[in-house]
């Protein structure tokens, strides 16, 4: 594992622990030669997942594209990074429990709106305007008399 701030491929592990669904093994790692702390996961290889786009195309499911449409809609919101890597896990616990090869986008995008809703409602309506591609402030403001009548 290469030091991402010297390039340096010598580090030892200063803590090593589960994630909280169990999935991942999370290790900080301090780098010999910068002394700089980063964290890395470990993973269990499995079969590719595939995500079907709306225009049917199909790509490889990528956590890191999922990440940062989350962290575009936490953007200025009091939610920590941790939260935002627990609200991907569930999301990624839910599609990897389907146990099915491919799955839509459109899938994908429900899921993470149902652990965005309780974790921010700003963030949940930010992430839903990107998702559900809001034509016009009518589409928008049914979205948002939703989540009001919801409560």
């Amino acid at each position: 594992m290469r030091c991402p701030y010297c390039g340096c491929s010598e580090s030892k592990v200063i803590d090593s622990r589960p994630t909280d669904e169990g999935e991942r093994i999370r290790r900080r790692r301090e780098c010999f030669n910068c002394a700089k702390r980063f964290t890395t996961y470990e993973i269990i290889e499995t079969t590719p997942l595939m995500v079907i786009k709306r225009d049917n195309s199909r790509e490889p499911y990528s956590r890191e594209k999922l990440t940062n449409g989350v962290l575009r809609a936490c953007e200025k919101r009091p939610i920590s990074l941790d939260q935002i890597d627990e609200v991907i896990d569930k999301v990624e616990s839910k599609i990897y429990g389907s146990m099915e090869r491919e799955i839509s986008s459109i899938k994908v995008g429900d899921y993470t709106m149902e652990f965005l809703k309780d974790l921010d409602e700003v963030a949940y309506v930010r992430f839903a305007s990107v998702y559900r591609q809001f034509k016009d402030i009518h589409s928008f403001m049914s979205e948002l008399e939703k989540l009001i009548s919801e409560k």
